[in-house]
């Protein structure tokens, strides 16, 4: 995976961040959120181009997944592919992508719920545990795209 200018902006703000006081925190604050939101998008967006690439037996197979995590949110065509995927034996590769994605999400989460936290209670600590709970979210979504790109189809 190639390095996307949106994530190293935001690392670098991220790292910068856990060194500031209150008044710069509450100064950049609006700066930082703008800046993470893009680099979470420019990661979603290689994420599913690289997922668009593989063949409709994985795509399936990890739509099954997905349904059966009960995460309508990331089902793709489920409704498209239903049967076609009955008794599609799910690889562990799937397997291992999915939760790859899940811890992925559970970390951009768990950093945008501190910062949340951080910015009512108005406490640095808590907004530079978030920044560093951010570059350990963005290490974790570069790993679970690493992960299906390993699975895409092979470029001709």
């Amino acid at each position: 995976m190639r390095k996307l200018p949106a994530v190293e902006d935001a690392r670098a703000i991220m790292t910068r961040g856990m060194d500031w006081g209150m008044w710069k925190w509450l100064l950049e604050k609006k700066t930082v959120r703008g800046i993470a939101d893009k680099a979470r998008a420019a990661l979603d967006d290689v994420e599913m181009k690289v997922k668009l690439s593989w063949s409709d037996d994985l795509k399936i197979a990890y739509n099954q997944l997905v349904e059966e995590s009960g995460d309508s949110k990331q089902a793709r065509r489920k409704d498209k592919n239903k049967e076609k995927g009955q008794g599609l034996k799910v690889l562990p590769a799937i397997k291992a992508v999915k939760q790859a994605d899940d811890d992925a999400y559970n970390a951009h989460e768990d950093a945008e719920d501190l910062f949340a936290e951080a910015e009512r209670k108005m406490s640095t600590s808590m907004a530079r545990e978030a920044a560093a709970k951010a570059l350990v979210a963005y290490d974790l979504h570069e790993a679970a795209i690493r992960k299906a790109e390993a699975l895409a189809k092979p470029k001709a």
